[in-house]
């Protein structure tokens, strides 16, 4: 839900209905726009979320190490997750909820969950049918999209891949709950499913997965020695506690399921017109997660595949604690604007968002990339090859940072007007170019190995300004950023340059002078952005 403190209670703010609860006060809260709390709120659960999930892969690295069993494994959740993304989740959750926002205000929830429910039932049927189909299709499915590797290997990857399409069954309802409970404004239980999610994950990988019992400081964990296995029966319960969670916001909100997925309503097709051209949007986006792993079998390295998989984890924290909670927490007041046709207040709200994703993530990324590969090695206990190569992903990655920040919010600025083919226009577009650099990559400059497969993903940038330049010619007035990419771009140098120069000169643990450079180059580009940072604080 949005909320604001007022006195010593917190409202929570709705068009349909405002409710009371005693909490003690924040002061600091007080300045701070509504949407500004949902997306520090939202950023706090998804850093804790990443947090959680740089635990997962640090058992799963110390246990496994940069092996063909790691590979195996993220090898094997590609076509999963194309599945879980086309038919339900949390991605296409993003086309529903302004749809269901509209239904609920206009027509009230019984007819909101009555049209939820319909969704639902479709989604899990066609994701019950495509699983069953992969799963008896996964051998020949592996041979033809992991090439590089032997019978025997493609052969436990179709074993992970029917245990990882359980998962994706569960997700078929888990995903778009999230979606029904942000149409109600509430925001808390869908960011707590991921964190349940990946400690279901942890799970497997600490105590289902090892031989051995795994060692931290003074504490050992049993082992139940499924090896490979036990990360993917990991996945399954992560999915479980990502549906489990949500169940209270169900029930707070008076769900009542209907058993039907009758078509013929005006809500239900209205819904299938904007999902329709999202599913295909995602399917675009899910393909450039397949071709890279094509493109990585075909590198004939070691750990190329994890690396990539590692590398855009990585990168993917600081987009998530600026893109996503933003994106997330914008996209209920978006929708609200255009139902309005407010568009000077829709123009505003998405400038002051922009501005401050470009002036935050450019440095961001010089910042982290500066000073990560103490802390990858000292994270990951790899060797200092296997170091180095995730390294250089990692920083290749960081380069897209913007890129997937500003993409965030200009695809929700589309979904919020019901212009869903705008979005995949350009999908299509990034695909294109995605293309083009990952295969002139891998014939060109295959040598360098997994850094030049993780360069293709520069792609969302291009598609980032294509959309921020179609929005433009839609609105009366354009977005404008004015000088704050130069600004960002100084920010990103000196900030960046500092972090370096500190981690490389000052005598000490690496750990800790990278740690420190980091945080050093922070204050420097902070110092820089600070106007763009107080219009973050009031969106």
């Amino acid at each position: 839900m949005f909320y604001t403190h007022r006195g010593h209670k917190l409202r929570f703010l709705s068009s349909r209905k405002a409710q009371f609860v005693t909490v003690g006060i924040i002061p600091t809260m007080k300045k701070l726009s509504f949407i500004s709390r949902i997306a520090l709120l939202l950023g706090f659960l998804f850093t804790l979320d990443k947090l959680l999930a740089f635990v997962r892969v640090i058992i799963i690295a110390r246990a496994f190490n940069l092996s063909f069993e790691l590979d195996a494994f993220n090898a094997a959740d590609i076509l999963p997750t194309l599945l879980t993304a086309l038919i339900s989740g949390e991605a296409l959750a993003v086309a529903f909820i302004p749809v269901l926002i509209q239904t609920l205000t206009l027509r009230g929830r019984e007819a909101a969950w009555d049209l939820f429910s319909r969704v639902v039932n479709l989604a899990f049927i066609l994701t019950g049918a495509l699983a069953v189909i992969a799963a008896i299709f996964a051998d020949p499915i592996v041979r033809l999209w992991m090439p590089g590797f032997t019978a025997d290997q493609q052969h436990i990857i179709s074993l992970l891949m029917r245990l990882d399409l359980i998962a994706s069954c569960i997700f078929s309802i888990s995903g778009l709950v999230v979606g029904g409970l942000q149409a109600n404004e509430h925001f808390l239980l869908p960011a707590l499913a991921p964190i349940l999610y990946n400690i279901g994950q942890i799970f497997g990988a600490a105590i289902l997965a090892p031989a051995t019992p795994l060692h931290f400081g003074p504490l050992t964990l049993p082992a139940l020695g499924l090896g490979v296995y036990g990360l993917a029966y990991g996945v399954i319960l992560g999915a479980a506690l990502h549906l489990l969670i949500q169940i209270p916001g169900l029930i707070r909100y008076g769900f009542r399921w209907t058993p039907s997925v009758r078509i013929n309503d005006p809500a239900m097709i209205a819904s299938l017109k904007v999902i329709g051209p999202r599913i295909v949007t995602v399917l675009g986006i899910q393909l450039m997660f397949v071709v890279r792993s094509y493109l990585a079998s075909r590198l004939g390295q070691t750990g190329a595949i994890t690396s990539l998989s590692y590398g855009w984890m990585i990168m993917q924290v600081p987009e998530t604690l600026l893109g996503t909670a933003i994106a997330t927490a914008l996209l209920p007041t978006l929708s609200e604007l255009a139902a309005r046709a407010d568009w000077d207040g829709f123009r505003q709200t998405i400038e002051k968002a922009i501005r401050a994703l470009i002036a935050l993530s450019l440095p961001a990324g010089a910042i982290i990339a500066a000073g990560i590969h103490p802390l990858l090695r000292a994270a990951f206990h790899f060797d200092e090859a296997g170091t180095n190569l995730l390294t250089a992903t990692t920083r290749v990655y960081m380069l897209t940072l913007c890129g997937y920040a500003l993409q965030e919010v200009a695809a929700r600025t589309f979904y919020a007007r019901k212009e869903a083919t705008i979005p995949l226009v350009t999908v299509l577009i990034r695909l294109a170019v995605y293309l083009i650099i990952g295969i002139s990559g891998l014939i060109f400059f295959k040598s360098i190995g997994a850094p030049v497969i993780a360069a293709a993903e520069l792609s969302l940038t291009v598609e980032a300004i294509v959309m921020l330049i179609i929005l433009n010619r839609r609105m009366k007035e354009p977005v404008r950023i004015d000088g704050v990419l130069l600004k960002g771009l100084a920010a990103a140098l000196l900030g960046g340059g500092a972090a370096y120069a500190l981690a490389v000169m000052l005598p000490g643990s690496a750990v800790v002078t990278a740690i420190l450079g980091m945080t050093v180059g922070t204050i420097i580009a902070l110092v820089i952005v600070q106007k763009e940072v107080r219009l973050l604080l009031n969106l």
